[in-house]
């Protein structure tokens, strides 16, 4: 447990964690109504999931029952890259500021509970 506190306050005097802890970093910005282009991105993101591996199931499944294992061979990793295009997309339209707002508040928590 000496070896988790003291890795816990090395963590702690970097200029990010240190930040949050000072400010109390909180989750009240998730309170704010989100702008277009934010929401926007985020049903890229969970339209990226759809496009994912339910896809390449379904592809699997096609190909499988007619037989053509081209279809899973060269559809599978197509829809892979498609739906990662879609998620980078989203993330570049909903942009950081929700996951830096997280991270600020979990890396506060983290680091109030170990040391």
């Amino acid at each position: 447990m000496y070896i988790i506190r003291k890795l816990a306050k090395g963590i702690a005097k970097t200029k990010f964690a240190s930040r949050a802890i000072q400010d109390g970093a909180d989750l009240s910005a998730f309170k704010e109504k989100p702008t277009a282009r934010t929401f926007l991105g985020i049903i890229l993101m969970c339209c990226s999931i759809i496009i994912g591996l339910p896809a390449v199931g379904l592809i699997g499944a096609l190909a499988v029952s007619r037989q053509e294992p081209l279809i899973i061979i060269i559809g599978g990793p197509t829809l892979l890259i498609i739906a990662h295009l879609v998620f980078v997309a989203g993330m570049v339209l909903a942009g950081g500021n929700y996951i830096r707002i997280f991270f600020r508040w979990a890396t506060r928590i983290v680091l109030e509970k170990l040391m």
